[in-house]
């Protein structure tokens, strides 16, 4: 059984990911400070934050905490498209784009499972 949201594998791969773009978009250049750097750090630190509030209401409905979920799929895959941003601006490298890729392509997975299998 799951107790806090924080016992869930997707909350903390979601907040760590979250922790590393943060980092990264502080060495994206000036001009993308208010543009993809805000993008980034907003949309990534959503996915746990939205697992985090759906999960604090799905005592009283569940059908809520499944809405916040579809919330954080979404904002996994809106990461994916800064990704490519800055994959294609040349701001990050094959390796790092290939990792946090595929870990956003993981946690959508994850949220996805979590939406059909919770009680």
């Amino acid at each position: 059984m799951v107790a806090r949201y924080e016992d869930l594998i997707v909350y903390q791969r979601s907040y760590a990911i979250a922790l590393d773009i943060h980092k990264f978009s502080l060495t994206l250049p000036d001009t993308e400070k208010f543009g993809l750097a805000s993008q980034m750090q907003r949309s990534s630190k959503s996915i746990c934050a939205n697992i985090a509030e759906g999960f604090a209401k799905q005592h009283k409905s569940k059908p809520e905490f499944k809405r916040f979920l579809l919330m954080a799929v979404g904002s996994s895959e809106e990461m994916r498209v800064w990704l490519n941003f800055c994959k294609d601006l040349e701001y990050l490298s094959k390796k790092n784009f290939d990792l946090w890729h595929k870990e956003y392509d993981e946690i959508s997975k994850m949220l996805n499972g979590l939406i059909n299998k919770w009680r």
